[in-house]
């Protein structure tokens, strides 16, 4: 029943790095980080981006995190690492595979959510700038881009 706790904590730590990464997307990204961010939006060639450093910012943290937990045996550590290491991977399969498809993985798919969060990162990509920018999430979308999706898969259908 122990592990239920721990699990429970692991996810609550998954399901709050959304809200996190918004806020440090939206005011340290395109803010005092966007030297780091800038190559993102407006491509400098090259398969690394400068961008890419910002993985130090949830694995560093997340490595302590579960290396202290294992050290000092405390699991509530362990589960905040997992949680934050379970959102690192996630990052990489959505942001890097599916929506960038920086590793030609899954190139193709006709899901109403994977089309959504494409069309919403394609949003936030438009202004090449660090204002004016909009959906700064990565798994959360807003309701107007699945409204956007919906409505093309209808009009298409016809």
């Amino acid at each position: 029943m122990i592990y239920l706790f721990y699990i429970s904590i692991t996810l609550t730590t998954f399901t709050l790095m959304e809200a996190f990464t918004w806020w440090l997307h939206r005011y340290i990204m395109h803010g005092i980080g966007w030297y780091l961010h800038k190559d993102h939006h407006q491509k400098e060639g090259g398969f690394f981006e400068k961008n890419d450093a910002f993985f130090l910012l949830f694995a560093i943290p997340s490595w302590l995190l579960i290396m202290f937990g294992v050290i000092y045996s405390k699991y509530v550590m362990i589960s905040i690492g997992a949680g934050i290491s379970l959102y690192g991977i996630a990052y990489f399969i959505v942001h890097e595979v599916i929506i960038h498809q920086r590793f030609k993985w899954f190139t193709r798919s006709n899901n109403n959510y994977i089309r959504t969060l494409r069309w919403a990162h394609k949003m936030h990509h438009k202004n090449l700038g660090k204002e004016q920018g909009e959906s700064f999430g990565m798994l959360w979308v807003h309701k107007k881009y699945w409204d956007k999706i919906i409505y093309d898969k209808k009009l298409h259908n016809k």
